[in-house]
This record gives C-alpha cells, sequence and structure tokens, in this order.
C-alpha cells in the first residue's frame, strides 16, 4: 500500500483531500477516482475553471492502509479490485448527470435501494440516539476504525493524526493557499490536526501562523455531540477551544446520511464566529446521487465530489486563489 499520492502542478496553490473511513483502495487508485470526480463537477458547471483545476498542486492525506489493516483484523472481507470496478462504474453512472439542475430530490427518490427504513433511521434514529448520548454506540457499530480512533489504549489515532498532519504541513511551509477537503471521518482527523497546529505546543510555534484558506466537509459527523465532546480541545476554554488556522468553512450534508445526521455545524461553531478565529461558516443540504454495488449510498465520497455545491466552492475558492499566496497571521 502507498502512504500517500501526490499530483504535481504549479506552486502557490494547494488541495489537500483527507478520505473517510472504512476499507479504501491504494492510495493513487482512490485519488485518481477522486480528482476525477471534482474535475467532472468543474467541467459540468466550471469549464472555465478546469484548466486552474489541472494546474494545483493536489496533495492525498492517505491512511487507509492503517484502515484496512486494523479492519482486517475484525473479520471483515475487503475485495480491492471489486472495490475501485464498482467506484468507476459509479462515477459513470454520476458524469452522465449533465446538468447541475438534475442534482434535486426527484431523480434522488428514483435511484435503487432507498428505503423508508434507511431514511428513518438517518433523520429518526440517528438523532434520537444523539440526544440520549447513545451515538457513540451508533458509530462503533458502522465505523469500527473511528471507535479505534478513539481509543487511548492504541496508537491508531496518532499514526492517522501524523499522516494527515504532514501532508497539511508540508503544504503549510510553502505558504500555498489552501483548500483542504474532507470526508466523512476524514474531518474529524483533519479537525484533530488543525486544533494541534494552532495549540499543541510541538506544533504551534511554527505552524499557528499559517491559515487554511477554506475548508470544505463532505458528510461530517462534527455536529454529533458525542463527536464534540472527543476532539481535540474539547475540553479547553476560550480561544484554546478550538482550530485558529481557518479563513472560511463550507459544510456540505447529504439528504439520508446517517453520518452526518446533526447536518448544520455553524450552529455547533458559532463561538469560534464571536471569538474572531473565523470567518464563516456555511452549511449546505444536498442530495447524493452515487450508487453503490447497485443501491443509493448518500455518504459516498465522489457522490459529494462531483456534486454541483462543491463544485461551486472549489471554483470560488480557484477564482480567489488566483490573487496570490494568503498572508499569514498577524495575530
Amino acid at each position: 500500500m502507498h502512504e500517500a499520492a501526490d499530483i504535481g502542478g504549479e506552486t502557490g496553490r494547494s488541495l489537500i483531500y483527507v478520505h473517510g473511513g472504512n476499507f479504501k483502495p491504494g492510495a493513487e487508485d482512490l485519488m485518481d477516482i477522486n480528482v476525477a470526480a471534482m474535475s467532472a463537477g468543474l467541467q459540468r458547471d466550471f469549464p472555465e475553471q478546469i484548466n486552474a483545476f489541472h494546474t494545483l498542486d493536489k496533495r492525498f492525506s492517505y491512511y487507509g492502509d492503517l484502515s484496512n489493516g486494523f479492519l482486517a483484523g475484525t473479520s471483515r472481507h475487503y475485495d480491492e479490485s471489486l472495490d475501485i470496478g464498482d467506484l468507476r462504474n459509479a462515477l459513470l453512472k454520476l458524469k452522465s448527470i449533465d446538468r447541475k439542475k438534475q442534482f434535486g430530490v426527484n431523480r434522488y427518490d428514483r435511484l435503487p435501494g432507498k428505503t423508508a427504513l434507511r431514511e428513518f433511521a438517518a433523520d429518526v434514529i440517528a438523532p434520537i440516539l444523539g440526544s440520549l448520548g447513545l451515538s457513540r454506540v451508533l458509530i462503533a457499530a458502522v465505523a469500527k476504525d473511528l471507535a479505534e480512533y478513539w481509543n487511548d489504549k492504541s496508537d491508531f489515532g496518532v499514526r492517522v493524526r501524523e499522516r494527515v498532519r504532514q501532508s497539511v504541513c508540508e503544504t503549510l511551509d510553502r505558504n500555498d493557499r489552501v483548500l483542504l477537503v474532507s470526508h466523512g471521518t476524514g474531518c474529524i482527523v483533519a479537525y484533530d490536526v488543525l486544533w494541534q497546529l494552532s495549540h499543541d505546543a510541538e506544533f504551534a510555534e511554527h505552524y499557528a501562523q499559517y491559515k487554511i484558506d477554506t475548508w470544505l466537509t463532505l458528510g461530517s459527523p462534527l455536529g454529533d455531540s458525542m463527536v464534540r465532546r472527543r476532539i481535540l480541545g474539547a475540553r479547553e476554554k476560550g480561544r484554546s477551544k478550538y482550530p485558529t488556522n481557518i479563513v472560511s468553512w463550507h459544510n456540505v450534508s447529504a439528504e439520508d446520511d446517517y453520518y452526518c445526521h446533526d447536518n448544520t455545524l455553524a450552529d455547533d461553531f458559532r463561538l469560534m464566529l464571536k471569538q474572531r478565529q473565523i470567518s464563516s461558516v456555511r452549511d449546505y443540504r444536498v442530495y447524493n446521487h452515487a450508487i453503490r454495488y447497485g443501491k443509493s449510498d448518500p455518504h459516498s465520497s465522489i457522490g459529494y465530489l462531483i456534486h454541483p455545491r462543491v463544485a461551486q466552492v472549489i471554483a470560488d475558492w480557484l477564482t480567489a486563489a488566483a490573487s496570490g499566496p494568503m498572508p499569514k497571521s498577524t495575530l
């Protein structure tokens, strides 16, 4: 397995992608598919930005080999070649949706495999468990690697954060304008790394001065109250509680994605705005049209990455980033 994948481009602007949990193909295959999804969304809605996207420096914070190694020990089976093939088939179907207005509810409701039970679980059961403090049980059942990430007796979380932190730090060292994109569990890891770079004595002395231009979270569980109690800085007060290195935060949540059953983050992290630690936090609700293994998969990364809302955020960032590097913090 590869530990990282990079698609080189011009200096000065960088996209960092942090994937989610569960079994994952190798870094190069997964990076290729995810970049193809983003590229297809831009080509569909903002073709004038496609050349700028292709020339970006793209870096993949890959820890799939760590997740795969842990999950293999839980007796779960994974067929990597089949998964790559199904991802590519799913992407082909998504690319056939050639107009952004077709990503609405009417087409979504006709996807195969959608059931009232699944919608009920996403819309009712998960929020109830969260309000009862039982969402940890739900997450541990559907995301065993996330439960291991929080296992204090394991070094799994330390190793995962190290992978992501290395990608972010290498990019910040170049003083690039950075678009950080994270999906699912990767949003938790990315948040923890951003907090470390802001406040952990081992890293903050050098990296607290830098800013992430735009953070785009997809299918993020950070709205869950149990998750917020486990992220780094949760027990801190004032400015030490949150990362101080994000300029703009865009959060995209899909209908029926149980992973982000609490689909708004602006309310949960509003103190960052009050304390002037961030410029904006915006939430968007979308429909994820991905079909995996013959069924609707509202949490699919490629379904998010090709979506018109994500294409809009990327295009807006490309336009802004063309003006040059972000200034270092003056605080």
